[in-house]
């Protein structure tokens, strides 16, 4: 299973979307500062995420989620 996920930072108005085959260990790494650019935001608590099949399906709802109408989409989901 590949998963699109949310990311949100604890300390920080944060939001980071991405693709993973293991949530858990993904977000182990983000906490862990593997990410240089998302380094200042840590740590991360998963807010979000949906599984799919394929890493193709996985990585076109993570742009997905990137664009305007996606962020409109992840407000709603995550306001509820």
């Amino acid at each position: 299973m590949y998963y699109a996920y949310v990311l949100k930072s604890v300390e920080h108005d944060y939001f980071y979307k991405g693709h993973c085959k293991n949530l858990e260990t993904r977000l182990e790494q983000h906490n862990s500062g593997i990410t240089e650019s998302i380094r200042p935001y840590t740590p991360f608590q998963l807010v979000y995420f949906e599984e799919f099949g394929t890493e193709e399906e996985a990585i076109r709802r993570e742009k997905y989620f990137k664009t305007s109408a996606g962020r409109r989409y992840l407000k709603t989901k995550l306001a509820s």
